[in-house]
């Protein structure tokens, strides 16, 4: 009996120990790749730079994971504040450019990451689908809650942004389950479109979109823009991330084809990149685009006025870190006059290695101001314009 119990962990010590043998090897050829240095270093106050005229400065701490931001038409900024699984609104009632007053506008939700107001609500998306908000009596609170989707998928990719096209029709972004795959649910990869704000008449609006985590509908257009993040473990540069107009019905190529012309080495092939949707523009791979948001403000100078900024979260998959900033592209309606633009850098430390936050959202402001969310350090930071 002795003997049998010892062999028996003999057995199982062994399997353990090839198993562990097994997970390097698999993991061993990725090792190159990565670099967690930017995500395990310390959280703290980043050292931002910006243009000459502009100016930034911490408008609230304390918050946990704040992802997505939007102003109410309060003129109080809302923040999915997704480590406490809350919306909260921050005021700065003196207008000296920080957060003097924080409430809790809705609680017990599911890790929120996205919020749009549309027809006196906020609709927020979560991990499981969208929630309805409604403050009815204008005290701060949303006494009225409604879960209008609880059925999305919620493995892999879960943030959901939620936005409204300019007809009243909302769309909703849902990441893929994996880095490169195929995915047997058709709401993966894509973005959703409903009938109107009560959700109904679902269908695909556009597939074959990794992860499209941001969502911008342009103000002159009404265009929808995206980012997109590409997949992993291609190496430092490929493939690219991506900035995209969102059409209708169309295919923006995932897993078989990245950026409109590369083919992917293990799902594409000869011709999987035929009647692929080309990027708006291409972005440094691993840079983790997510906010993006057009300047609509009138406090920047006029050149930047109708511009897109993007924020980008930034990268472990990369030898060499990338990202953790937010860029401008220079626009001309709904063409790029010119290429991306470091706006906002100093979340990275590049001589360390060390990355002190996190870009996620992006708000423009009534003051006119462009205001970033930063869930490493749970901070709002926000920028202004005094001049040259």
């Amino acid at each position: 009996m002795i003997k049998n119990s010892r062999r028996t962990r003999y057995v199982i010590m062994a399997f353990l120990a090839l198993s562990a043998l097994f997970g390097w090897l698999l993991v061993r050829p990725y090792l190159g790749q990565t670099n967690l240095k930017t995500l395990t270093s310390t959280a703290g106050i980043s050292t931002v730079k910006v243009p000459p005229g502009f100016r930034i400065e911490l408008f609230a701490s304390g918050l946990q994971d704040p992802r997505f931001i939007s102003f109410g038409p309060d003129g109080a900024l809302y923040v999915a504040e997704r480590g406490a699984n809350r919306i909260v609104a921050l005021v700065d009632r003196n207008r000296d450019g920080s957060v003097d007053q924080q409430t809790t506008f809705a609680e017990n939700l599911q890790r929120p990451h996205s919020l749009a107001f549309y027809q006196n609500a906020w609709f927020v998306g979560v991990p499981s689908g969208i929630v309805r908000l409604r403050d009815r009596d204008g005290d701060g609170l949303a006494e009225e809650r409604q879960v209008l989707i609880d059925d999305y998928p919620t493995g892999g990719h879960n943030t959901r942004t939620v936005a409204f096209l300019p007809d009243g029709r909302m769309v909703v972004s849902i990441g893929s389950s994996c880095n490169v795959c195929d995915e047997s649910d058709p709401r993966r990869a894509a973005v959703m479109i409903y009938d109107g704000p009560q959700a109904t008449g679902e269908r695909v609006f556009a597939r074959g979109l990794r992860n499209a985590v941001g969502l911008a509908v342009h103000p002159d257009t009404g265009e929808l823009w995206a980012t997109n993040n590409g997949r992993d473990m291609l190496g430092d540069d490929q493939p690219p991330d991506d900035l995209y107009v969102v059409r209708d019905g169309l295919d923006y190529g995932w897993p078989r084809c990245h950026s409109g012309t590369i083919e992917d080495p293990d799902f594409g092939g000869p011709g999987a990149c035929r009647g692929i949707v080309k990027p708006v523009v291409s972005i440094q791979a691993h840079s983790a685009p997510l906010g993006l948001v057009f300047y609509t403000g009138k406090s920047f100078p006029a050149e930047y006025h109708g511009d897109l900024f993007i924020a980008y979260h930034g990268s472990w998959n990369r030898s060499v870190p990338t990202g953790y900033k937010v860029v401008r592209l220079p626009l001309d309606g709904s063409e790029p006059r010119g290429e991306l633009q470091d706006f906002a850098t100093g979340w990275l430390d590049k001589t360390t290695g060390q990355a002190s936050g996190r870009p996620v959202g992006l708000a423009v402001g009534p003051d006119g101001a462009l205001y970033v969310s930063d869930d490493k350090a749970g901070m709002i930071y926000r920028i202004s314009y005094s001049g040259a």
